[in-house]
């Protein structure tokens, strides 16, 4: 019996803690790297976890609002030690890159003016406009196989772009239009198991604990940091395809309704994170970090990126802990399968819309708006094209798409080009 198709029990709680620390720490690369190396660690050397079991697990986590490899390595976690297995798993894949960006985030408030620093970050956010065109070719591959399909992500993309309709606002209507219009996939009868006591104790315990900061803030009338909490809070719920979707919420409501942020902190923000371990969704880290500094300093941003943290990845572990006993029930729900696939049709049609939004943020110097009807739609003047950033992101282009090349080397080599660049 090869490795890959059985299962082990017996894993003592330290044996897993250092392999899920060693996850942690070498979980570099976006979700589809860090799943690649739990099936290394978890399938292919040890045997811990058969491989039915981890692609099913891999299948309900994408069912998820939130982080699916940080889900992920929760669920299996429990899988092998139950509720403190789940907590280790997830928190070791999630503490190691979170302190990173709190260095980061240090460095960059402190010395992003200087003009070194400054052209390296110009290189970064080059390659970041290549980075998710590049997510958005893949995801439509996957996503985009009918016409209906297509015409949920066209019509999520003009909600999006043109009528600047909320990111939640357009996720219900892509789950509702899935439920009433898609076709019935195969599915197949699992085994429902039943909701252990245990889980249920500390999925209670962890609704408590997401709320009662938000409840605080509020009763303290903190009016910063109950926004933080309760913008973070609602991108837990609502983020539903990955990292990439996260972006469209957080632009919508940190550069656009709230200016947080500006569009180029957004843009070295998921830079940044891309360079760091752990999950992608630490971008919305770096966001509270800059958003706490920017409103009274170093003091209210360190708050800010901590409480961030904690409702982005609280309600994480709350959801698997919540569901995960109902598996098999769950991957069988027809309509529920349905309404997953009509919301990542939607998804496509928002990354689109965050990719033009960082080209044009990053390629031009200078924008115009107009009014067509009731939309205030903003275009960039093809006059004021930034030659070198273009530059910079046909070198990325090269590098990740043609050449295949590893986004950890290709973000580095792009910020030197470009303090090079500056030299010249």
């Amino acid at each position: 019996m090869t490795p890959q198709n059985r299962a082990d029990p017996q894993v003592s709680l330290s044996q897993f803690t250092a392999v899920a620390g060693k996850i942690g720490l070498l979980s570099f690369g976006g979700p589809a790297a860090q799943i690649a190396l739990m099936q290394d660690e978890l399938v292919d050397k040890r045997g811990w976890i058969s491989q039915e079991d981890f692609l099913r697990a891999l299948s309900f986590c994408m069912l998820l609002p939130g982080p699916e490899a940080m889900q992920l390595a929760t669920y299996l976690g429990w899988r092998l030690h139950g509720v403190r297995g789940g907590l280790i798993g997830g928190s070791l894949f999630v503490l190691p890159g979170a302190l990173v960006i709190f260095a980061l985030a240090l460095a960059y408030v402190q010395f992003r003016q200087t003009p070194l620093l400054f052209a390296a970050f110009m290189g970064i956010k080059a390659c970041v406009v290549v980075i998710v065109v590049q997510a958005l070719l893949k995801i439509s591959k996957r996503a985009l196989r009918t016409r209906m399909a297509l015409a949920v992500a066209a019509s999520s993309f003009c909600a999006i772009a043109i009528a600047d309709l909320p990111y939640p606002a357009v996720v219900f209507v892509a789950a509702i239009w899935g439920i009433l219009a898609l076709p019935d996939a195969d599915h197949a009868a699992g085994k429902i198991m039943k909701l252990p006591q245990s889980t249920t104790a500390i999925s209670t315990l962890l609704a408590a604990l997401w709320v009662a900061p938000i409840a605080l803030l509020w009763l303290i009338k903190d009016a910063f940091l109950t926004k933080v909490a309760v913008v973070f809070s609602t991108l837990a719920v609502v983020t539903f395809g990955g990292a990439y979707a996260v972006l469209g919420y957080l632009g919508q409501t940190a550069v656009t309704n709230l200016n947080w942020i500006t569009a180029p902190q957004m843009v070295d923000a998921l830079g940044l994170a891309e360079t760091t371990p752990g999950p992608l969704i630490l971008v919305t880290q770096f966001v509270g970090f800059l958003a706490g500094y920017q409103a009274a300093g170093l003091g209210l941003a360190l708050l800010a990126g901590l409480l961030t943290l904690w409702v982005t990845f609280i309600p994480c572990f709350l959801w698997i802990f919540l569901f995960a006993p109902h598996l098999e029930r769950l991957m069988s729900v027809a309509w529920l399968a349905r309404g997953l696939a009509g919301i990542t049709a939607a998804v496509v049609g928002v990354i689109a819309s965050i990719s033009i939004w960082f080209a044009g943020q990053i390629w031009f110097l200078a924008h115009a708006r107009f009014t067509l009807g009731p939309f205030d739609i903003s275009l960039p003047q093809w006059e004021a094209v930034d030659g070198s950033a273009l530059g910079l992101s046909a070198i990325a282009a090269i590098m990740l798409i043609w050449r295949e090349w590893d986004i950890l080397w290709v973000l580095p080599t792009l910020a030197l080009v470009s303090v090079a660049v500056s030299l010249l």
